[in-house]
């Protein structure tokens, strides 16, 4: 201690590479892992055991036809995965279309979606005012409709209550009989609450004047039961469909899992690129102590060679020199986990940035310093422990 307190600045400039490196490394992780975790909340947000069967392609003497030109969805579907599939625990058919959404002299472009009374359990979404349809209003293909937020705040005005007023969409006058509570933007940054609800009778046929559906929204009975649901699922409608063995489905199903995974994928790797950025500095700081070390070493070689002479072997001077470079490492350290985790919460407030600080990274921070230490004081230090007592005493 006392041959670093002799050169303070010296001792606090090598330590200032470890510092930075540690500082960085944290702070990396942090953002990183705070992205991952905002990834996670908000799909879900979208409802973990969601399970979609969307049309999908498929090849007919040997034309292949895009998912967009395919019908191959009904409300029998609907109606077999209700039945049949015991891993579901609800499903609504969904249909929709875009136009603009007009109230007096204002109107606003926006997304019109066909659902059943289901829609609210199925993508966790709630009633802020008003009432859902109900089931007489679906098989009455009745025109009312819920707004989202967005759409009641543009058509209506901020904080006005738009229930059991009359909108049109493409000419179609729709009663108001509720509004969706907010729900914010989607992974995608899409509005989420930038749309108009109806029952999916009425848009099939008073809006979109079809017979089909356009996707099938389903909901596992929990998270646990989305990959049951889904093979369920995909053996009902290919049954419905009287697809052969040896036929590739005309449908596609999809769950959050699956998406939930891939992001979690990307973003680790882009948390482990974060850290091995930043892992750079902690090489640098870790080289900073070694060439600070054999200064030392050269420097101290009278004193070294006066030890020696009076008794002390090559092991008291490798660790004397050792433990020098393993308090510059941890020291440094610490004073870096202390940096990152401040710098972790100015960086999430500046930019509204989700920055999450896991107490495994501080550790490895922690571990990485000391092998630093430990790794490049070790050769200085050797080099210290084999110097020859009467040549080190003669040392000017």
């Amino acid at each position: 201690m006392n041959a670093l307190l002799r050169n303070k600045l010296r001792a606090f400039l090598t330590m200032l590479g470890i510092i930075i490196g540690v500082a960085s490394v944290i702070a990396m992780l942090g953002i990183g892992q705070g992205s991952k975790l905002s990834i996670q909340q908000q799909i879900a947000g979208m409802g973990l055991n969601l399970v979609t069967v969307v049309p999908g392609s498929q090849q007919r003497g040997g034309v292949q036809f895009g998912a967009s030109t395919m019908q191959s969805l009904k409300e029998t579907d609907v109606n077999a995965i209700l039945s049949d599939c015991p891993a579901v625990l609800a499903a609504t058919p969904e249909v929709r279309g875009n136009g603009q959404a007009v109230f007096g002299a204002l109107n606003w472009p926006t997304s019109l979606y066909g659902e059943n009374e289901s829609y609210l359990q199925i993508r966790e979404r709630s009633v802020e005012s008003g009432r859902m349809f109900t089931f007489a209003e679906l098989s009455g293909a009745s025109k009312v409709c819920l707004l989202g937020k967005t759409v009641a705040q543009n058509l209506f005005g901020a904080g006005a209550d738009p229930v059991g007023q009359v909108i049109r969409f493409k000419k179609i006058p729709f009663i108001v009989i509720g509004v969706l509570g907010a729900k914010g933007l989607n992974t995608f940054g899409q509005d989420q609450d930038d749309l108009i609800l109806a029952p999916y009778t009425t848009v099939q046929k008073r809006v979109l004047a079809i017979t089909w559906i356009q996707s099938i929204y389903t909901s596992a009975v929990d998270s646990k039961s989305t990959a049951a649901a889904a093979a369920q699922i995909e053996e009902t409608v290919r049954r419905q469909h009287k697809i052969k063995a040896s036929d590739q489905n005309d449908f596609t199903i999809r769950n959050q899992t699956e998406l939930l995974s891939t992001f979690s994928s990307v973003s680790n790797i882009l948390t482990i690129l974060l850290g091995a950025i930043a892992g750079i500095s902690l090489l640098v700081g870790g080289i900073g102590i070694m060439n600070i070390m054999y200064v030392s070493v050269t420097e101290r070689t009278r004193e070294i060679g006066l030890r020696m002479a009076i008794g002390g072997k090559g092991f008291d001077i490798l660790l004397q020199f050792l433990t020098e470079s393993i308090l510059l490492s941890i020291t440094g350290g610490i004073i870096g986990i202390l940096l990152g985790v401040v710098a972790s919460k100015i960086i999430g407030s500046a930019m509204s940035w989700p920055v999450v600080v896991l107490p495994s990274s501080e550790v490895l921070s922690f571990a990485v310093c000391t092998v630093i230490g430990v790794f490049f004081g070790w050769y200085p230090a050797r080099k210290a422990a084999s110097l020859d007592p009467i040549d080190a005493l003669r040392y000017e």
